[in-house]
């Protein structure tokens, strides 16, 4: 079987399917909730005034509309290596507040996106990079004290479940789809990239070892539960003002498995299994 995609490839591949990626994932139930959930878990206070917000990895900008809606008052930033996926991004109306910067997550520096911002989403993103370390140790720089980061992303479960769902999916519903509309190349990169990355618990671990306080590792509803999480974790420093988060979050777990409640206290504990091998 090929290598996973990987920087100029993947990128290509993007670029190749932008113009039916929004049509695609519109087929998946909850996609665009889901991203606003996530959004919403940032918790920034007045509907992000004053607030700085970068959305790393935003794609055809799905993530930057669910980040504009749960904080009408924010600075957006929107990242994306992608140039036809930053196209379709910008052929849609935003607030003058929302901007976008074509540039790798790798290379945030070099493209003059400066923080301090005061929240990160970073959605579908980390699977993707070849050195995700990397980016998690820019992404906590470029946070001011106490800022949060948000990473919704496919990482399973770890149980033998959530596996047989997520292969079920996509040789049902997602690689003959890929196939029909000639991205095959790129759905089948979503497909082994989920199952070779990082279980829950373990990507919840990396995010401490990359300097992430109070990480928490929160559930999505749907067909997609113990498929899809939401990670959180902040940077140490003065407390982010937070407002009312839904209550999903009080279901979460620590990256270790011990139950947290909405905010939590401590670092989050590090470990848990790797999810690995080829399907």
């Amino acid at each position: 079987m090929p290598p996973l995609l990987r920087d100029a490839a993947l990128t290509a591949a993007f670029d190749h399917g932008a113009g039916r990626y929004d049509r695609l994932v519109a087929l998946n139930p909850g996609y665009h909730a889901q991203l606003r959930r996530s959004a919403r878990r940032l918790g920034l206070a007045d509907g992000g005034a004053g607030r700085r917000v970068l959305d790393l990895g935003c794609g055809t900008g799905a993530s930057t509309a669910a980040l504009a809606a749960a904080f009408p008052a924010a600075e957006i930033v929107g990242v994306d290596a992608s140039a036809g996926m930053l196209d379709r991004a910008r052929a849609k109306r935003w607030p003058s507040r929302v901007r976008f910067v074509h540039a790798p997550a790798e290379e945030l520096r070099r493209a003059e996106v400066h923080g301090p911002f005061d929240a990160v989403l970073a959605a579908y993103l980390f699977r993707n990079l070849t050195d995700p370390d990397a980016v998690l140790r820019t992404v906590h720089r470029l946070l001011a004290p106490g800022g949060r980061l948000a990473v919704h992303e496919y990482a399973l479960g770890g149980r033998r479940v959530d596996r047989l769902v997520w292969a079920a999916v996509c040789r049902g519903v997602v690689l003959p789809l890929g196939t029909a509309t000639g991205d095959r190349d790129l759905y089948r990169h979503l497909w082994r990239s989920v199952v070779e990355f990082d279980s829950a618990p373990a990507f919840g671990a990396r995010l401490g070892r990359a300097g992430f306080e109070r990480v928490r590792v929160l559930p999505l509803p749907g067909w997609q539960t113990g498929i899809t999480h939401t990670f959180l974790g902040r940077r140490a420093g003065a407390e982010t003002d937070r407002a009312s988060t839904d209550g999903a979050e009080t279901h979460g777990t620590e990256a270790g498995g011990a139950r947290t409640g909405p905010v939590g206290t401590g670092r989050a504990r590090t470990g848990g299994p790797q999810a690995g091998g080829a399907s």
